[in-house]
């Protein structure tokens, strides 16, 4: 197998991840869809990262996509619920982290164009999803240790990755300070070596 993707994106990050934590041998090629030279239309044709390339050649995008096959591929460390209620919960916390990095890289994008360019209201209704969001998985995580309440899943590898992204990209959106929960959870996850060895560069 090989992964196609940046050391930016949280997307990528997320199934580097899941790799990592289960022990999954796999190459890595660095590309990003902004560079002139990209290849990464010619394997997912809505030009985004990241593409897993199976051995079969078969191209697996979105990272959702990924992330689950490869929790189903090995058995090991499942990340997953079976289907039920506690997956549902599980892909909703993976629904509202990547919907706060979908936010992130949008604002990242427009503050990229020309300043006489750039959509002021774009970035605020963008900045308000972020917000919004950072104080409902908050709300949500209460004072549990992990998301889903006593065990590493998923949904805590998504919440990571989220906030690594924004910690990376907008250092003002000071989201420890206004949740020191989030914080905790942040700092647990980076002990682990899967979060440590993927912090975002660049």
């Amino acid at each position: 197998m090989k992964l196609i993707g940046s050391l930016t994106s949280p997307f990528v990050r997320k199934v580097r991840v899941v790799l990592a934590e289960k022990k999954i041998e796999c190459e890595f090629e660095i590309d990003s869809p902004w560079t002139p030279e990209t290849n990464v239309p010619n394997i997912n044709p809505l030009g985004k990262i990241p593409v897993l390339a199976l051995d079969d050649e078969t191209l697996l995008f979105d990272s959702r996509v990924i992330a689950e096959y490869l929790d189903n591929v090995a058995p090991n460390n499942k990340l997953m619920p079976s289907p039920n209620r506690e997956r549902t919960e599980v892909k909703r916390w993976e629904a509202l982290a990547d919907g706060i990095c979908d936010a992130a890289a949008l604002v990242f994008l427009e503050r990229k164009r020309p300043e006489a360019q750039q959509s002021a209201d774009w970035i605020a209704r963008q900045q308000d999803k972020i917000i919004r969001g950072i104080d409902y998985m908050a709300e949500q995580l209460a004072e549990s240790p992990w998301c889903m309440g006593t065990h590493f899943t998923m949904a805590d590898i998504c919440v990571g990755c989220a906030l690594g992204y924004l910690a990376f990209r907008f250092p003002e959106i000071d989201w420890r300070a206004k949740h020191p929960n989030l914080g905790r959870l942040h700092d647990k996850l980076m002990q682990r070596p899967a979060f440590g060895e993927t912090v975002p560069k660049g």
